[in-house]
């Protein structure tokens, strides 16, 4: 265990902010919690994983927590699935690029997300048709108010689109340190995502397998986000707002060009990039923030921006799409 006091946050965020905390603590073994634990009572606590879905727009003032527990483990294989137990700290393209080389199906299309194992249930990550929760299993975690070591399964998790009830109701109250996930031996490929599909068609690929999609996912990824080493960004700062039909049908009346993604009967996603851009901020630049000039779900800080004018832009933004289509966006990051 690390502790570290006043110190500056700007490397651990992937927005690059300057921001501080009175203390962090950085756990690099489960033994470790217990004195830990100690460490924080009656503290305000906020937990860390990659820094790359959070805003600090102030210095925090209480003690950070930060996982930086390794370790990918096959616990067993069946005949069509294999587990594997994996440490919180560890970088979750490290877990995808390991599951891929060995085979193992079901992530591939979750390369390149930045962030920890121990985020990914908190967020319920997603993209390109496939959401975190399709392959977990369990989480072995501590309550920070009771000490209390506790196993979540599937249908205690309360996963949602980017959501959980680590980050609603527990938010802040559980440290995770290890998740179990669930892949596949015989990997079933997913290809519906239209990005992916347009891809596959480029290349004229017909002999498919995780390895490729893996690649795929990689190239599109690249090709249309930032790196938050070169340019200050979070990735997604919006959800993809969900509406009902009744809203749905009055925008295609209104805008002939809608994009949107049929969910059931009574509901549809719209890309929220597609609301941003129809409202006229796709590559505004605002002071040293501003809106990517290749995919508008994102904006950026480029260069001494402060967390506070990116909350400010962000603000602007739900309020131009709101105006325009009558849908506000929620943020997708955290906000401190």
């Amino acid at each position: 265990m690390k502790i570290k006091n006043n110190i500056s946050l700007k490397k651990l965020n992937s927005f690059g902010i300057e921001a501080s905390t009175e203390k962090l603590i950085i756990i690099e073994d489960e033994s470790e919690i217990e004195n830990t634990l100690s460490q924080i009572i009656s503290e305000k606590v906020l937990i860390l994983g990659g820094g790359s879905n959070i805003l600090f727009t102030k210095n925090f003032d209480g003690t950070i927590l930060k996982s930086e527990i390794e370790g990918i483990k096959e616990l067993n294989k069946e005949k069509k699935h294999v587990y594997l137990e994996v440490g919180s700290g560890v970088l979750w393209d490290e877990l995808v690029k390991y599951a891929v080389n060995k085979g193992y199906g079901g992530i591939e299309n979750l390369s390149l997300i930045p962030g920890t194992v121990g985020a990914a249930p908190i967020q319920n990550i997603g993209a390109y048709g496939v959401e975190f929760d399709e392959v977990f299993y369990k989480l072995v975690g501590y309550n920070l108010n009771t000490g209390e070591q506790m196993t979540y399964y599937h249908p205690e998790c309360g996963f949602a689109y980017r959501s959980s009830i680590f980050k609603t109701e527990m938010k802040n109250e559980f440290l995770i340190t290890k998740v179990t996930i669930k892949l596949s031996l015989k990997p079933k490929l997913k290809t519906s995502y239209r990005a992916l599909q347009e891809k596959v068609r480029e290349g004229n690929l017909n002999d498919l397998n995780i390895k490729k999609i893996s690649e795929l996912v990689r190239e599109i990824r690249e090709s249309k986000l930032p790196n938050p080493e070169v340019i200050g960004n979070a990735g997604s700062f919006f959800k993809n707002p969900i509406i009902d039909r009744k809203h749905f049908g009055y925008l295609k009346d209104k805008f002939d060009d809608l994009v949107y993604f049929p969910m059931d009967n009574f509901t549809c996603k719209i890309p929220a990039g597609w609301l941003i851009e129809q409202a006229g901020l796709k590559g505004k630049v605002f002071g040293k923030v501003g809106v990517h000039k290749k995919q508008a779900l994102v904006l950026v800080n480029y260069g001494e921006g402060t967390g506070q004018e990116i909350l400010d832009l962000a603000v602007d933004i739900q309020n131009y799409v709101y105006e325009k289509f009558m849908i506000k966006l929620e943020t997708e990051v955290n906000i401190i």
